[in-house]
């Protein structure tokens, strides 16, 4: 187990986000195990593959786990999982210090502007505007 990490706003979200389903919650608890590939992991939990592919890709995009590729004895390509060692403190001090640092979703996002028609000058593009 690492040290306790302070992981930055968006990070605390992502992570809660993946947590937050039983799903997930389930393969981390059977990850922590040790490691398993796709097939036998479906299996365990009684999970559909694509199924669990999905929450996988979700727990390994949070940093949560990781997936590595490996050839077997026949030449088949089969996907390994293995959990991140981690380890987060939950108080309201963490989450404080964790909310400073979050994206501001508040931001002024620049709408995309219609591209002009550059060989029409402009009085013309508004007479077309006006006339429509």
């Amino acid at each position: 187990m690492s040290a306790i990490e302070t992981p930055t706003g968006d990070e605390l979200l992502k992570i809660l986000a993946a947590l937050g389903n039983p799903h997930r919650l389930r393969i981390v608890a059977a990850l922590s195990e040790g490691r398993n590939y796709v097939s036998r992991l479906a299996r365990e939990i009684g999970m559909s593959r694509p199924l669990l592919h999905m929450h996988l890709q979700r727990l390994e995009a949070a940093g949560l786990v990781v997936g590595s590729l490996e050839l077997s004895e026949d030449g088949k390509a089969m996907k390994f999982f293995d959990v991140v060692p981690f380890a987060y403190e939950l108080s309201p001090a963490a989450i404080a210090e964790a909310a400073r640092t979050l994206s501001d979703p508040q931001a002024p996002q620049q709408e995309p502007q219609a591209p002009r028609t550059p060989d029409v000058p402009q009085e013309q593009e508004q007479e077309k505007e006006e006339a429509t």
